[in-house]
């Protein structure tokens, strides 16, 4: 018995819908707008940070590095940290005893350009300085050719490793690549290697790279206070705190720091950038959360008008209901049925709108598809409450409609 009152319940609210389409359409999409801009927002939001993640870990989660970029001592005394010279890294390399491989670079320009015969890139190409073990270490791959060997380095060969990104733009119509003659600022370059598409990250093309070897760098792109950056792998990522705490031991040695004196140099790992990335994205969920409460707030009271409007136009057909035998509770149920009905539509417009438009703007950052399946869940969720609480009022009006005054109204 009570089966079949739910479901004529269900009928009737559903008839009701269906009686006053404009209404519910608009309320629907009030809803909707709700949910999409917080399940939208959250979905490009959690799009960008698996993708931000995985710049930053591509290299492992073994990874740390060894630079200046901080600044360090006491309030109003503050000073810059001394640039990290040729002769540091390269002592730290070879001095370095801890299983692990330890890789020196220099970041020699970021606004380059490469010549091939009467091809030329734009003024955005970036030039590294590199040695034998920047690869492994940086997490590039090779798709094509090999890396720099260590007598090219040495040697100070005019030898270059080249994105896929200013391949494509040099050599449009060549199929063999290797082994062709590049031009970077005043110098000539064999290409032998051709690394594997990665993607870009915070705007800087990581296809367009040109890698040369850390010492013809320094020839051709010297400059004042070059500062090269100490990249180490510890070959078991278990050991990542002890080979941090040996790295900064030595480095403090080859820095000539006395006991008790400050670092003036930073170590960092990719852990701690992403667990920062990740902060300030906190941030933006949370703004995003209150944009969507406040329109979902803006729709309730929608849905609640419409409702209520809906009881007084059908004060009538609820007057006839109770004559013929309808309690209370029943009258109450058909009109909640309907809120409820009308905000889990809005909800399902939302979530697939939200979906939709997040992962466009991440397609057009290049990044990977998400389905936020806890933002849906919660989405329907909210939706629920929305439609309940905004119905019960009206509903409860409905439900306390006296017949024999239902059946003179007009």
């Amino acid at each position: 018995m009570r089966l079949v009152l739910f479901k004529e319940n269900l009928k009737i609210a559903i008839n009701a819908i269906r009686a006053n389409m404009l209404r519910t359409v608009l309320t629907i999409f009030i809803i909707a707008f709700g949910i999409m801009a917080l399940v939208g927002i959250l979905t490009a939001i959690n799009s960008i940070e698996k993708s931000l993640t995985k710049q930053f870990t591509i290299m492992g989660a073994n990874t740390f590095t060894i630079s200046n970029r901080q600044m360090v001592g006491s309030s109003g005394n503050n000073k810059q940290n001394p640039v990290i010279d040729y002769r540091e890294a390269m002592s730290f390399k070879e001095e370095y005893n801890f299983p692990a491989r330890v890789s020196v670079s220099y970041s020699a320009s970021g606004t380059a350009t490469v010549k091939y015969k009467s091809e030329k890139t734009n003024p955005n190409i970036n030039v590294v300085g590199a040695d034998e073990q920047y690869l492994l270490t940086s997490g590039y791959e090779m798709e094509k050719g090999r890396n720099f060997t260590h007598s090219e380095i040495s040697r100070n060969s005019h030898v270059a490793i080249i994105g896929s990104g200013l391949a494509d733009k040099l050599f449009k119509e060549e199929k063999e690549i290797l082994n062709k003659i590049i031009s970077v600022g005043n110098g000539k370059y064999k290409i032998i290697g051709i690394l594997k598409k990665r993607g870009a990250g915070f705007g800087s093309g990581n296809d367009n790279i040109c890698m040369l070897p850390i010492t013809n760098i320094r020839q051709y792109f010297a400059s004042p206070n070059m500062n090269f950056l100490l990249t180490v792998m510890p070959l078991d990522s278990k050991m990542l705190d002890a080979a941090i705490s040996e790295a900064r031991g030595l480095f403090r040695v080859i820095r000539g720091l006395a006991v008790g004196e400050e670092n003036n140099f930073s170590i960092g790992t990719s852990d701690n950038l992403v667990n920062m990335l990740k902060e300030n994205m906190s941030n933006v969920t949370v703004a995003a959360t209150i944009i969507g409460i406040i329109t979902l707030f803006g729709a309730a009271v929608g849905l609640m008008n419409i409702m209520l409007v809906s009881v007084t136009e059908r004060t009538r057909e609820v007057g006839i209901r109770k004559a013929i035998g309808a309690r209370s509770d029943i009258i109450r149920q058909q009109f909640l049925f309907e809120s409820i009905f009308i905000g889990q539509l809005g909800g399902l417009v939302g979530i697939i709108l939200g979906i939709l438009i997040g992962n466009l703007v991440s397609l057009l950052m290049d990044n990977p598809f998400v389905v936020p399946w806890l933002w849906i869940f919660i989405g329907i969720v909210v939706c629920f409450f929305v439609g309940l609480f905004s119905g019960l009022f009206p509903a409860i009006k409905a439900s306390k409609v006296d017949p024999i005054v239902s059946l003179r109204y007009e």
